[in-house]
């Protein structure tokens, strides 16, 4: 087996420097790229604003009784309903 070509520290060292300024130029050029703007809002379907107002009517029911620990279940029965767990999660989000 070869030996591999050995190496100054002189090389090893301009090496690691022209890593290093890769690096930071990449980073500033990531940063300086304009980001994503905040998304646009999805519709949300009727019954989905419906459940969503329920929600809020009753968690304002249970702050005005007290009951306001933090702590509410929700539960749907009827079947076909829309699935509002995506629209509920971005409704409430910015609350907590």
């Amino acid at each position: 087996m070869p030996n591999p070509l050995p190496m100054s520290r002189r090389a090893w060292v301009v090496a690691w420097v022209l890593l290093c300024a890769v690096g930071i130029a990449a980073t500033v050029a990531l940063n300086a790229s304009p980001a994503s703007g905040p998304q646009p809002e999805k519709p949300v379907s009727a019954e989905c604003a419906e459940y969503i107002a329920d929600i809020e009517t009753q968690l304002a029911k249970a702050k005005q009784e007290g009951d306001d620990d933090g702590v509410l279940a929700f539960t749907r029965t009827r079947v076909g309903a829309d699935d509002c767990s995506d629209e509920i999660r971005d409704h409430f989000s910015g609350d907590r």
